[in-house]
Formats: structure tokens, sequence, C-alpha cells
């Protein structure tokens, strides 16, 4: 996930004044910047489950990457260099069509590493994965759009607790076993919940206190997938290590 900051190349403005010309209160920009990124989303996610399902279903693919073990390298580095350029430069972000190009890219590469990490489980554990993340993520907006809590100051406490989580990660895999396990993935489950109402309510604007541009619609869906991605790897996690 991404720190945003007020005035910051990632186009987050804290005073609805920064900007005119991306001024929330025009309710047809709002609504047209959140039918975007959700169109965006809706596609990566379509695209990321078609893998999955690949993977999940067919043996043979499976057996295809392990004769190939140098095309999980390269998708591992189209993913870092697509993820780092979109949060670090901002042609790849706002330039059409280079930003989705880059977001293609960077989804193809994530799907289809989930899609390897999806086939090491039983296909009704990814199916129930799926669906339990389906309706975790629908809540969870729906709780982003009505709540009056404020998620967006919570920035620095998110990025904070992400740290934390990633040293005892890090623990997690020196120590292995089971319960560790468990924990880990459900204190991921829950953090990257709270990420994805933060991301849902810098994407709304309106009230709240921080907002992201109109112009960074593939950096808002890139969040918001991650956000589900996440989720959905803890949810599997937990059920494959309640099985066990």
């Amino acid at each position: 996930m991404y720190q945003y900051q007020q005035g910051d190349n990632n186009g987050v403005y804290g005073d609805p004044e920064a900007d005119k010309s991306f001024a929330f209160d025009d309710q047809s920009i709002r609504k047209g910047f959140i039918r975007k990124v959700y169109l965006i989303l809706m596609t990566q996610l379509l695209i990321t489950f078609g893998i999955v399902c690949v993977f999940t279903f067919s043996k043979g693919s499976q057996e295809w990457v392990q004769r190939n073990p140098a095309i999980v390298w390269i998708a591992l580095g189209v993913l870092i260099v697509t993820m780092i350029s979109m949060a670090c430069c901002e042609a790849p972000r706002r330039k059409t069509p280079i930003n989705f190009i880059f977001l293609f890219l960077f989804t193809l590469a994530e799907a289809f590493l989930l899609g390897m990490i999806a086939g090491q489980y039983e296909a009704k554990e990814v199916m129930m994965a799926v669906g339990i993340t389906a309706a975790v993520s629908l809540g969870l907006t729906l709780f982003a759009l009505q709540t009056k809590w404020d998620f967006t100051m919570c920035g620095g406490v998110l990025v904070a607790c992400l740290v934390v989580f990633i040293i005892f990660g890090i623990i997690a895999i020196i120590v292995p076993g089971v319960i560790i396990g468990l924990v880990y993935a459900s204190l991921g489950a829950i953090l990257f919940s709270v990420y994805l109402v933060y991301d849902t309510q810098l994407m709304m604007g309106g009230n709240h206190k921080y907002s992201i541009s109109p112009e960074e619609y593939v950096f808002a869906a890139l969040n918001l997938y991650l956000d589900i991605v996440n989720i959905f790897m803890y949810i599997l996690t937990i059920i494959g290590l309640s099985r066990n």
C-alpha cells in the first residue's frame, strides 16, 4: 500500500482549494472518476479470477510452470518494475495509454503468481476464499461509503502497522508453525481490510480530509486491487492452515 501526503506527486490534496480543476464538489467529476476506477478494478479482478481458475482446475498449467521455472522470475520482475514505476513516476500513472499498459502488465504478472499460489490448494478452498473475499470487500466498501468515521486521517498509523506486520512476517518465516501462521494471516486480512476502507474513502473524496485526484484513476484502481488481492491471499492461507 502507499501513503499519501498532501499535495504530493500522487495527486492527493488535504485542502479542497489546492487545485480548482480537481474540485470534488463537482458531482459529475466525482461520479465519473468513481465509475472509471471501478470499471478498471472489475476488469483486473476478472482477469485475475480467470487465471486463478486456470491454475486451480488445470493440473497441466501447474506442471508447465514447474517445467519452466524461469517464467516465475520473469513475472516477479515485471510485477516489481511496473508497481514501482506506477507508484513513483507520474507518466506510468497518468499518461494514456502508458498507464493502461503498465497496469495490464502488472495485473497479468500478479494474476499469474496468485494463480500459482492458488494451485497449491484444493478447488473448493479457493472457491470458498473467493466467495468470502467478495463478501468482505462488498461489506467494507458499503461501510466506507456510509460511515461518518474518516479513515483517510489514519494513513500514518496504517503504515506503522504495515511495518510491524512485515517484521512479524519475517519472524513467522524464521519460526514456522500452524499457530503463528494463522495469527499472521488473520492480522494480514484485518490490516488490508482496513486499507480497503482507507483507499475507498480516499477515492470518494467528499467530506473526508484527504482525497485522491481524478487524474489518478489508475493509481486508485491499483490500490483497491492490491487490497482485495491481499485479503484473498490471507483468507486462503487461513482456510488452508485450518484444514491442516
